[in-house]
């Protein structure tokens, strides 16, 4: 059973307050909070062996690269990587996904077709118009009903043997819909397609088991998972990390350079162009072990509690629409009241200490499919509780009657 009184306790930011008002964190969905068992890994990294790695022979360098690289086997066993080397760290989901679609631009045919989905975020669609521009491939996107799924049987319809890539989030981060994504990875597989997920709104919820579902690239970002911002992961099977060519060129990633021909480093260095985000990295392992310690069954058990809570407290007030009800979802409530702009919701509750985020969650698309400016969006961690979700309701009341 989770403590959310003890696990609070390791959140310092939780015990501020905004406005006058203790500070309600509903913005879980774009940025989880960090614990202090991971700021004192950023302290110390900072005190005690700052230096640059894999290339130094002196101590501080040698402790850092050790630090570095325990930190990648960390993010390989969480995520059930087969091998350290198939962990490549990046500044993000965001460099991740790029990193895969500029690979494919020198496999990819006039004619061949990417299928991505309707929930996407922005940085899940612009890459690859990017990538079809180049190459002349088509891009196809699977659609979605008014709960906020997709349409399954259309997928099916859109896979063919010119099927070169498929690219679908694990959970919409509008939304909160958790796809199905071993049915998508297995039936992209039988039209000899590669499976890239987006995991990073997923992360904070679930483990992924990248074996288990066979998928060839899985991507997340350490900021969602009570880590540091500008670090993540790019998963990729061997054999895909082998096949695409360097996605940066600079010091680490080389074997040889002479002005007549460079040669590449294996993986993951390949692929890990200058000076990397060392201390992000490190401290990207210790928020997975934090996470660990509380155990990802036990975080699920407690957030669909919260949800089913908001879900309910949230429908009692009358006006109030939630857009994405589909059964299998996380926690995160996208809602709006009846004649009233989201972001003049989201105004009205920070000045009452509650943070939310309004607006279209860099996910028009599925704004323009319910004919809608932007959503108010809660979304909820393990450290939140349902005497915030109260809070969260009073002060909906508040602005619904303050704006009406």
């Amino acid at each position: 059973m989770l403590d959310s009184n003890k696990i609070r306790a390791d959140f310092p930011i939780l015990s501020r307050k905004v406005n006058g008002k203790p500070l309600v964190y509903f913005d879980n969905a774009a940025t989880s909070q960090t614990p202090q068992q991971v700021i004192d890994v950023i302290v110390d990294y900072y005190s005690n062996y700052n230096a640059n790695i894999h290339r130094g022979v002196h101590t501080l360098s040698q402790e850092a690269t050790d630090k570095y690289e325990n930190a990648r086997n960390t993010i390989q066993t969480h995520f059930n990587a087969k091998h350290a080397y198939e962990i490549i760290l990046t500044s993000g989901t965001t460099e991740s996904i790029n990193l895969v679609a500029h690979g494919f631009a020198s496999i990819l045919d006039k004619g061949d077709e990417i299928i991505v989905s309707a929930l996407e975020h922005h940085s899940n669609i612009v890459p690859w118009q990017i990538l079809c521009e180049k190459t002349g491939a088509i891009l196809k996107v699977i659609p979605m009903n008014l709960e906020g799924e997709l349409e399954m049987d259309s997928y099916s319809e859109l896979l063919s043997d010119k099927t070169k890539l498929v690219f679908v989030n694990h959970i919409s981060n509008a939304l909160g819909t958790i796809n199905p994504i071993e049915s998508i990875i297995e039936q992209a597989h039988k039209v000899g397609a590669a499976v890239l997920i987006d995991g990073a709104q997923a992360c904070p919820h679930v483990k992924p088991d990248v074996q288990a579902l066979d998928v060839d690239f899985y991507v997340t970002s350490a900021h969602k998972v009570c880590g540091p911002t500008g670090i993540g992961m790019l998963y990729g099977k061997e054999e895909w990390l082998t096949k695409l060519p360097p996605y940066q060129g600079g010091g680490e990633m080389i074997d040889e350079v002479s002005f007549e021909k460079t040669t590449y480093a294996g993986l993951p260095h390949k692929f890990e162009a200058g000076t990397p985000n060392i201390c992000g990295g490190i401290a990207f392992g210790a928020a997975l072990d934090y996470m660990n310690a509380i155990g990802f069954d036990t975080i699920a058990e407690y957030e669909n509690e919260l949800l089913a809570y908001g879900t309910k407290r949230l429908l009692e007030i009358e006006g109030l629409k939630i857009y994405g009800t589909s059964k299998n979802k996380t926690s995160v409530i996208s809602f709006n009241l009846k004649g009233i702009h989201p972001y003049d919701v989201g105004t009205l509750l920070d000045k009452m200490g509650i943070a939310v985020r309004t607006g279209h969650h860099c996910a028009q698309p599925i704004m323009t499919f319910y004919n809608i400016p932007g959503t108010v969006r809660a979304s909820f961690a393990f450290y939140n509780t349902k005497e915030e979700i109260d809070a969260l309701v009073e002060g909906v009341k508040k602005s619904k009657m303050m704006l009406s």
